[in-house]
């Protein structure tokens, strides 16, 4: 996204989305802290404290970072800082929420608590949930604007804020309070006493599922990943290193941009050969092949998206099962129960796009609002998908 895209209101809503809505908030100034709080399954950036910039880059004017994570790198995002104008700092902080065994609750009326994480993808149907205390639209993501979250999920920004250490739930089911008693002592240091924060609740975070792997067969699929396989710097690069890891890794996805679109046009025999002729292309002819045997015109863009998430990680990927829900569900109430109210609360469904299982997505979406309201008290509920609202 151009950077000055963002002080642009009309063109800046044309171009969010809920995968990239947070870098465009913390350039704007509105956010310099975000905790992600994450489940088992989502592993997409590495636990603990990244400390980085985000501005203009001089040469293409777009944003950039200067984080080094390889979430960063493998979208080609990582510029030096002296390459960056109008920078801007941000914490962001990842830590992982496991499950409650309903065993181990001792909140009233034997209600729990539930857990964060980080998205990445276009959610198509929101619930803007605004308590009567002035508890207003926003992921399971905590954002303190100046005065709030990926693109994968849920998370938390904020205004200003202390170190938050490093704290990882144990990864049983059989999870005690204990753990989540920690991660409440540790975003409380974060979310200072006074400052405004979003609570950004991703319904995905409680059961998820990566919708390419049912569009596509398991063979397409790891071809895919073969194709847009990341090539990871050395652990310790020079920034020399990290430059030429992000040069690469933007001409090979403007190569494989390219080819599919090209393939859009015309995808006879000799288009394809030509472009698997070209280094590390040679796994397009059996993926094209075998897309066709399916379906006489494929959807070229699409199967780029969905090559595009296939990196240096799969997408999430898991369905949980009853238990796990209500298990996340009693963590994220102990953590909700012992932090500042938030400023806002917003609420997305991620079911359009297949991200929350439709067969699931009500069901937690009752249980996230009785949530709310246990700890908050009675709701103004916004349904932005459906045009209406209710009192809980």
């Amino acid at each position: 996204m151009p950077a000055d895209t963002v002080f642009d209101k009309e063109a800046l809503f044309s171009e969010l989305s809920i995968e990239n809505w947070i870098m465009p908030a913390v350039y704007a100034g509105h956010i310099s802290q975000v905790v992600w709080l994450h489940p088992p399954w989502a592993q997409q950036i590495s636990e603990g404290k990244h400390s980085f910039l985000i501005g203009k880059d001089i040469s293409t004017t777009t944003m950039r970072v200067t984080g080094t994570d390889h979430y960063f790198l493998s979208d080609g995002l990582y510029v030096p800082a002296d390459q960056l104008e109008n920078q801007k700092p941000l914490n962001l902080h990842v830590i992982l929420i496991n499950p409650t065994e309903a065993s181990n609750s001792h909140e009233e009326n034997g209600e729990v608590a539930s857990a964060k994480r980080l998205k990445l993808n276009t959610d198509d149907t929101a619930s803007t949930t605004s308590a009567s205390s002035s508890v207003a639209p926003g992921d399971l993501d905590h954002s303190t604007p100046s005065v709030k979250k990926k693109e994968v999920q849920n998370s938390s920004a904020l205004n200003r804020a202390e170190t938050l250490s490093k704290c990882s739930a144990s990864s049983s089911l059989g999870n005690s309070e204990c753990p989540i008693r920690e991660v409440v002592k540790d975003v409380c240091q974060v979310l200072q006493k006074g400052d405004a924060y979003v609570l950004d609740i991703d319904l995905d975070f409680f059961s998820v599922k990566n919708p390419f792997k049912e569009m596509y067969t398991q063979t397409e699929y790891e071809l895919l990943q073969e194709l847009y396989n990341f090539k990871k710097p050395h652990r310790n690069a020079t920034e020399e290193g990290l430059l030429d890891c992000v040069e690469n890794r933007v001409h090979q996805l403007e190569d494989l941009e390219a080819a599919f679109a090209d393939l859009c046009d015309n995808d006879d025999e000799e288009t394809l050969q030509k472009w698997a002729s070209c280094p590390g292309m040679k796994s397009l002819v059996q993926l094209v092949h075998s897309l066709k045997t399916r379906t006489e015109s494929p959807d070229y863009e699409m199967v780029h998206q969905a090559g595009l998430t296939c990196d240096y990680m799969e997408l999430p990927h898991h369905v949980s099962t009853e238990e796990e829900i209500e298990g996340l569900i009693q963590s994220i109430k102990v953590l909700l129960k012992d932090m500042p109210k938030p400023t806002l609360v917003t609420v997305a469904r991620s079911s359009l796009d297949d991200y929350c299982p439709s067969e699931q997505v009500d069901i937690i979406q009752e249980k996230v609002l009785n949530l709310l309201g246990s700890v908050y008290g009675t709701l103004d509920v916004h349904l932005d998908y459906s045009s209406t609202s209710s009192s809980l």
